[in-house]
Order: C-alpha cells, then sequence, then structure tokens
C-alpha cells in the first residue's frame, strides 16, 4: 500500500471552490455525475488510494460523507482562491508532522485511486506532478521541504510551482482521465 511505502505522506482532497464557472441548479461538487455526486468519486480515489491519514477542505459547500477517519478542513473564505485552500492544507499537513502530501481536486472524478497511490510513493524530486499522455495534472505531490513554495494568494494552486522552480519537478505518468468539470457543459460531455 502507498502508506507503508510512504511513511509519512498525506493526501488532500481541494473541494472549497465556489464553482462560479458551472452555472447549474446546485454546486458542481453536488451535481449527479454517473449516480453520485461529482465529488464523491474523487473521494473514493483518494480512500482507495492506501494512503492512511487524508484530509478534506471544504468551504463553498457542506459536504456528506466525509469518514470518520478523515479530517474535515473548512476555507473560511474559499473566495480567495484555490492558494487560500492550498494553505491550510499545507498547515494541517505541518501540524501532522507528513512528509510530504498528495493533493487532488473534487471536481476531477475520474481520477483513478491508482494515480494517487503512485504520487504517494513516488521519489526523485520535492514535486512531482501525475501526468497522463504527457500533460501535467493532478494529484501532486509536495515534499516538506517545498511546502514553504506553495502560493499564498490567488486562484492558482501547485501549478504555479511548474514553472517558477522547474528543476524541482518530476513527473510521474498514471492512467486515468484528468477531465475537470468546471461547468454544466463539460459534466453532461462526460456523464455518461
Amino acid at each position: 500500500m502507498a502508506e507503508e511505502e510512504g511513511a509519512g505522506v498525506v493526501a488532500v482532497l481541494l473541494a472549497a471552490g465556489l464553482g462560479t464557472r458551472f452555472r447549474g441548479p446546485a454546486h458542481k461538487l453536488m451535481a449527479g455525475f454517473r449516480g453520485a455526486p461529482l465529488v464523491s468519486h474523487a473521494l473514493a480515489a483518494m480512500r482507495a488510494s492506501g494512503i492512511a491519514r487524508r484530509a478534506v477542505v471544504a468551504g463553498a459547500v457542506e459536504l456528506d460523507g466525509v469518514l470518520d477517519d478523515e479530517v474535515l478542513l473548512v476555507n473560511p473564505e474559499p473566495a480567495r482562491g484555490l492558494a487560500s485552500s492550498l494553505a491550510i492544507a499545507r498547515d494541517w499537513a505541518l501540524s501532522n508532522g507528513a512528509e510530504a502530501m498528495v493533493i487532488g481536486l473534487g471536481d476531477q472524478p475520474l481520477i483513478p485511486a491508482s494515480a494517487w497511490s503512485r504520487l504517494a510513493s513516488a521519489r526523485g524530486a520535492p514535486i512531482m506532478v501525475a501526468t497522463y499522455q504527457g500533460k501535467r495534472r493532478n494529484p501532486v505531490r509536495i515534499a516538506r521541504e517545498a511546502f514553504d513554495l506553495l502560493p499564498e494568494s490567488g486562484d492558482e494552486g501547485a501549478r504555479v510551482l511548474f514553472s517558477s522552480f522547474p528543476t524541482l519537478v518530476q513527473e510521474v505518468e498514471c492512467e486515468g482521465e484528468p477531465v475537470d468539470i468546471d461547468t454544466v457543459e463539460e459534466l453532461d460531455e462526460w456523464n455518461w
């Protein structure tokens, strides 16, 4: 399992965003996707990864289904952007003595548990990013020594590190479909 291979690795699912581009009758994370709320697919993948210590950063919507062995972290100001959720995740990881955190997004329902597991056990660089057919996406593994490099404000997450610190980044090829659901049209396209 990933946790045994990568002691001190925590998993964090970011699910606090406002979802303003979605424009559906409900928040995008609660929208029906293949028989369940969209966010439940990302939660299931994180849980099945084998990473024992897990947290979910919520904010714009109240999330049901967070398990007793998971930590629910609340972003009181999700309008401040993705970086504010990353800061909450980083602080939680630091307070738990984590050597690294694997970060995924709640609106990417087709990223499998194997991607989370591969990142959890990956070694070689302080910043490791999942790739799918050569395209960098999530999850991303950030080692403790790179926590301070994460942005403090704005709506860009770990992706900003790829261009700012390219020598610290290593790619990890993964299986899965890294589509993120931002609009009703994207939900309809992938919801079969």
